[in-house]
């Protein structure tokens, strides 16, 4: 599958990703949401072990939902279709496992692959074992051929034609964490941070801009730390490239204020919270409302 091509104002749905576009991009900035694809059905076929809720815990549930109103302040949104514990295309297509992944090699140390969360899970939270036995090869590079490079192909072409049309592209990589994670790194009477932003420590970001993000979220009432513990994974490392006008920054956001995590389920006031994130696009934006959203499903 190649990369579709971008027109205005459009909404295109492949089988690998959704993209949501403004009617004409105004900004430099760019938002996606690896890990929040939910179709369970068509991609498991009743391949796992656990059952569909065990599934959604390795999900960034409904931050596609979070950001859907990008595209209403100038700026493109891409979201994945196939959820993170089929395929996580926040990791590198090399990144296969070799205890869950026949015919693979075990040549070199990787902690995401040692502990299960290569670009094909074998792992889910809690280290539940996703399937009852190994996969065939064929199958994992069959993954990464329908779902891995047909998003990567689209939001290198989102970068490459923000950064010709506004000499830098910023990329807004969104995610969820769960509450435990942030639990378990507090320390002390130290105030658990609610969103962390990753930028590699600066290697994938300019300190203006991240320093921007930052205020933006915290003008909104949010507890806001850097790089710890999430500093950014396989997208930022990627895409990162601030020399050549191009900045990646994942943001992380606790779970448990928009989400019933037990049940990954929206709380009752998500729509409260997601207009909160909205506030945050258009300050990070500097953009002004002038469409209606674009639906996030």
């Amino acid at each position: 599958m190649q990369a579709i091509s971008i027109r205005d104002g459009e909404q295109h749905l492949t089988e690998s990703y959704d993209l949501f576009l403004p009617e004409t991009q105004t900004v430099p900035f760019v938002f996606s949401s690896p890990h929040s694809g939910r179709d369970y059905e068509t991609t498991f076929d009743g391949k796992s072990r656990l059952d569909a809720l065990s599934l959604r815990s390795s999900e960034d549930a409904f931050v596609d939902r979070l950001f859907a109103n990008a595209p209403t302040y100038g700026a493109p949104l891409l979201t994945a279709r196939a959820p993170r514990a089929f395929i996580d295309l926040n990791r590198g297509p090399d990144e296969f496992d070799p205890a869950l992944i026949e015919g693979v090699a075990n040549t070199r140390h990787n902690p995401r692959i040692n502990s299960g969360l290569g670009v094909v899970p074998r792992v889910v939270s809690g280290g539940r074992l996703i399937y009852a036995n190994r996969i065939r090869r064929s199958e994992a590079e069959t993954r990464l051929t329908r779902y891995w490079h047909p998003y990567h192909q689209q939001l290198r072409a989102l970068l490459l034609a923000t950064t010709q049309g506004f000499g830098k592209a910023v990329l807004i990589d969104c995610h969820s964490m769960p509450h435990e994670a942030i639990e378990s790194h507090s320390r002390g009477n130290i105030a658990r941070p609610e969103v962390v932003l990753g930028d590699r420590f600066g290697a994938a970001a300019s300190h203006e801009i991240v320093t921007q993000l930052e205020a933006a979220f915290t003008n909104a009432g949010l507890r806001v730390a850097r790089n710890s513990p999430f500093a950014g994974a396989y997208i930022t490392q990627a895409y990162g490239r601030p020399t050549r006008g191009q900045h990646v920054v994942q943001v992380e956001i606790d779970r448990s204020l928009y989400l019933d995590e037990a049940r990954v389920e929206p709380r009752a006031d998500f729509a409260e919270f997601q207009a909160l994130i909205s506030g945050v696009i258009a300050q990070i934006t500097g953009a002004t409302e002038h469409s209606q959203p674009l639906a996030a499903e």
